[in-house]
């Protein structure tokens, strides 16, 4: 048998109805296991793709009339379906629900197969952009889609503004277009947004409501953010980070101690805060917290009815407030000032991801966790920084003079770099060389050598910034605080022109969304994608 013959055996009823044919007719579905799974057998599979068209309605159980399909194993991981909607009978299928119908399949099989387990919709996931935007984007010459765009400046606003008229001011300063939706009554019930220069075939601003953005950024759930006004006066920058710390470390405490209703209120403060510090944290950890911030977006709203008020939700409001208007309008923060927050920041997501894993809300925790790994990366970024600004380590002899008094160019002396962590850190140095991490931190030292600085003294320097018995990987730890060591001193650095110094020439680590551009990266750090909805898909 061909394809051909085969496409004509599946498309025999499309044929043989009376009247109109249908426009389109293929119903395609795609079941995928993830890489961590076991190999399902061909009998296996069978039964998902059985059960699976039973549930969407497209071949139901015990009747002979349904519609006509095919299965394809074509790699160990995955089946493709495809079907044909016309049934025997010429009546067309029942295919209501179908999606969530197979989820709950899925769901089914997991258990029996003893797969990884994901969860049902709970319709916290954002919009995700469609094919067209992505395309649109490429063809634009954009690095993300105009979606994307709006989704991040819609947030920001929501998570600063104090009332409807500091968040429209916040949208159109983003340079966002705006437009409100005004009733009969003189109210505003809605808005929507548009980047300018985004327009459709017809030359039509393209324009995407709040609700189209994400669940959280209606009208109504965005002023939930300040239906309990913050009353916070304003305070020095120093004041400002020192007064959010505490209250953050309040509010990590009492995370969720109310009940279900009053924890999904606290998480949704949370995730707004952690915004907000991601807009007025030092340029040499603020990709790694907007990363952070975009991670945790997903543990910010929990599938549970919000409580407007409670103690730790009051507490993270405040914390924003006060960093919005003490900060903000002073510049980004001061790099050692800005310590503490980060590290009360890092206690209140784990607090979080506890709190989602006690309710079994599994892939908020998972985002929790995502994004607790990524403001720990940017809290000890921050302190090698800070190092840095506070310690000026002597500077490796990088000439010699000769008998005659001139000075020729030599290169440093080759040394083992392990003698270097035994000389600086003598009594993690044994932990340190067995750590999986240990090639990227001798990667980095190499790097520090290389720039004509004693890695010696910067090692020491940046290891006395913080405590490292704590770490799960100190060499990990001291990488990333290398990472901000170099990106501090690549920034105030200049060239005898008068240009910043690059830190690339030297291996320095930059940040271009969340690729990282060192040669050595740190391992086992995965950022695994949002797996809600990791189930069947389909295509009509």
């Amino acid at each position: 048998m061909t394809l051909s013959d085969l496409a004509l055996i599946l498309d025999a009823p499309v044929h043989a109805l009376l009247g109109r044919k249908p426009s389109k007719h293929v119903y395609h579905v795609a079941v995928r296991n993830p890489p961590e799974d076991r190999e399902l057998s061909d009998p296996e599979w069978e039964r998902v793709a059985r059960e699976m068209m039973a549930a969407a309605g497209v071949d139901p159980h015990g009747d002979d009339q349904g519609c006509r399909w095919v299965a394809v194993r074509h790699a160990d991981d995955h089946i493709h379906i495809v079907a044909t909607t016309a049934r025997q009978d010429g009546r067309q299928p029942n295919l209501r629900q179908d999606i969530v119908k197979m989820h709950d399949v899925a769901r089914r099989f997991e258990t029996e197969f003893g797969l990884r387990r994901l969860t049902h919709g709970d319709k916290t996931p954002r919009k995700w952009s469609k094919t067209g935007e992505a395309e649109k984007a490429t063809r634009r010459g954009l690095q993300e889609t105009a979606r994307e765009t709006l989704q991040r400046a819609v947030r920001e606003a929501a998570a600063a503004a104090a009332d409807d008229s500091d968040f429209f001011a916040r949208i159109g300063a983003a340079g966002v277009r705006v437009q409100q939706r005004i009733a009969p009554d003189g109210r505003v019930t809605g808005y929507s947004v548009a980047l300018p220069g985004d327009r459709d075939g017809r030359q039509k601003p393209v324009w995407f409501s709040g609700s189209r953005l994400a669940p959280d950024l209606s009208l109504p759930r965005v002023r939930e953010r300040w239906a309990s006004p913050a009353a916070v006066g304003a305070l020095t920058p120093a004041e400002a980070w020192r007064v959010a710390e505490e209250k953050v470390r309040q509010a990590a405490a009492h995370l969720g101690a109310g009940g279900l209703r009053q924890g999904a209120g606290d998480v949704a403060a949370l995730g707004d805060l952690v915004v907000v510090v991601a807009q007025v944290s030092p340029r040499v950890a603020r990709e790694l917290i907007r990363d952070a911030a975009r991670e945790f977006e997903r543990a910010s709203r929990a599938p549970a009815a919000r409580a407007l008020e409670g103690q730790a939700r009051e507490l993270y409001r405040d914390s924003a407030s006060t960093l919005t208007r003490s900060i903000a309008g002073a510049g980004h923060g001061d790099t050692r000032a800005v310590l503490g927050l980060l590290a009360a920041l890092v206690m209140a997501v784990d607090a979080s991801r506890r709190w989602h894993e006690a309710q079994e809300f599994r892939v908020q925790a998972h985002a929790a966790g995502r994004a607790g790994r990524l403001l720990r990366e940017a809290l000890e970024v921050t302190a090698g920084a800070a190092a840095s600004l506070r310690c000026k380590p002597r500077r490796k002899e990088a000439a010699a003079r000769t008998r005659t008094g001139q000075r020729l160019a030599t290169v440093p002396a080759a040394r083992p770099v392990a003698g270097i962590v035994q000389e600086a850190l003598p009594v993690h140095a044994r932990t340190i060389l067995a750590d999986p991490a240990w090639p990227a931190l001798r990667a980095r030292l190499e790097e520090v050598e290389r720039a004509g600085e004693n890695p010696t003294a910067v090692l020491a320097a940046v290891a006395a910034q913080r405590e490292l018995t704590s770490a799960e990987s100190v060499a990990e730890v001291l990488a990333w605080r290398l990472d901000g060591w170099r990106k501090q001193r690549g920034g105030a650095a200049t060239t005898g022109s008068g240009e910043r110094a690059s830190t690339a020439s030297a291996g320095g680590a930059g940040r271009a969304g969340s690729v990282r551009r060192t040669g050595a990266p740190i391992p086992a750090r995965s950022l695994p994608g949002d797996e809600q909805g990791k189930g069947p898909e389909r295509g009509r």
